[in-house]
C-alpha cells in the first residue's frame, strides 16, 4: 500500500469516477485503474461498485476512505508546518471578479509571489457565476467570488464589501429615471435582479436596464452619459477627481457587494488555506 495509490482512491472517491480523477491528477486512466487494482490486491477487497453516475464506494471503501483521509491530513499538516514555503512549486490557479481585479487583486497576486516565488500563478477574470462553476469543476484552486458558495464541500471566507454610490457623467443633470437607461451588471448576477427589482418597485417596470458583463465598460458607458448607474465607490473615487464622473442621491442604493474567498474544502490544501487569509488580510489593508 502506497501513499500514491491511497491519494487516488481518494480522488476516486470523491469524484466518483476514474476518468474525472485521472483529469484532475494529470495521470491516465490506465494509470489510476492500475493504482486501484493494486490497492483492493494488497487489501483482498473490492472498494468500489459501479454506478449509473460512476463509481460508489463499498462498505470496506467507506472504511477506507475514513483512513485515507485522516492519513492526507496528516501529510498536508507535515507539508505546511515542515517544508519551506520558497520551494513550493507548481500552477495554483486564481478567478477573481473585476471589481476584486480593479481593486486590491494586484497587491494580493504581488505578497502571493512573494510568499511563494517559484508558484506559477494562473488568473482568470470572470463574472462570479462563471468563477463558481470553475470552482466546483476544480478548475481554479480560489475564487474571490461574490458569495458565498452554499455547497458543503467549499470553504469561505467573507471579504470586505464595496459599497455602492450612484453616478453620471460629470456635468450632466441629475437623471429621469423613466427616460435615462440604467447600466448595470451582467443579467445572470445577482446585483442585476435586485436592481431591477428595486427600480421596478420604484419606478416601474419601463425603466431601460443596460447590463453588461464588464465592470470596466460599464464605467466607461456611464462617463459617456450613455446612462446612469451604480459604481463601487471605490472605483469611482479616481473617475470623480478628475472630473468624469459625478454622484448623485436618487434617494436609495442598492446594497454593498459581498464577496468572499472560496475553495474546496477536499483534498485539504495548506497553500490554498493560506492564499485565502492572506486575501483576507490584503482586502482589508486596501
Amino acid at each position: 500500500m502506497t501513499l500514491d495509490q491511497l491519494q487516488t482512491f481518494l480522488w476516486v472517491a470523491r469524484l466518483q469516477g476514474v476518468r474525472r480523477a485521472s483529469e484532475q491528477m494529470h495521470i491516465s486512466q490506465p494509470a489510476v485503474t492500475a493504482r486501484l487494482q493494486a490497492l483492493e490486491d494488497t487489501l483482498q477487497v473490492r472498494l468500489f461498485e459501479r454506478s449509473p453516475r460512476g463509481v460508489v464506494l463499498t462498505r470496506e471503501g467507506e472504511l477506507l476512505r475514513g483512513y485515507a483521509e485522516q492519513i492526507a491530513f496528516v501529510q498536508e499538516e507535515i507539508r505546511q508546518r515542515v517544508s519551506d514555503p520558497t520551494g513550493i512549486e507548481g500552477l495554483f490557479r486564481v478567478g477573481a471578479s473585476e471589481t476584486i481585479a480593479q481593486t486590491w487583486l494586484p497587491g494580493f497576486l504581488e505578497r502571493l509571489s512573494q510568499l511563494f516565488p517559484r508558484l506559477s500563478l494562473e488568473l482568470t477574470v470572470d463574472i462570479s457565476v462563471n468563477l463558481r462553476e470553475a470552482l466546483l469543476a476544480r478548475q481554479l484552486d480560489l475564487a474571490l467570488l461574490m458569495g458565498p458558495v452554499s455547497v458543503y464541500s467549499v470553504n469561505n471566507i467573507a471579504l470586505p464589501s464595496f459599497d455602492l454610490g450612484w453616478y453620471r457623467a460629470a456635468n450632466r443633470p441629475d437623471p429621469d429615471f423613466l427616460t435615462t437607461p440604467v447600466i448595470s451588471y451582467a443579467r445572470n448576477t445577482r446585483p442585476y435582479r435586485e436592481l431591477v427589482e428595486e427600480l421596478s418597485k420604484r419606478h416601474g417596470p419601463q425603466v431601460r436596464v443596460f447590463s453588461c458583463a464588464s465592470l470596466s465598460a460599464s464605467i466607461q458607458m456611464i462617463a459617456s452619459g450613455i446612462g446612469v448607474g451604480p459604481i463601487p465607490i471605490a472605483l469611482a473615487q479616481e473617475r470623480v477627481a478628475a472630473g468624469q464622473l459625478q454622484g448623485f442621491d436618487p434617494g436609495w442604493r442598492p446594497g454593498p457587494l459581498e464577496f468572499t474567498a472560496s475553495w474546496m474544502a477536499e483534498p485539504r490544501n495548506a497553500l490554498t488555506e493560506e492564499a485565502a487569509h492572506l486575501a483576507v488580510t490584503l482586502a482589508r489593508s486596501f
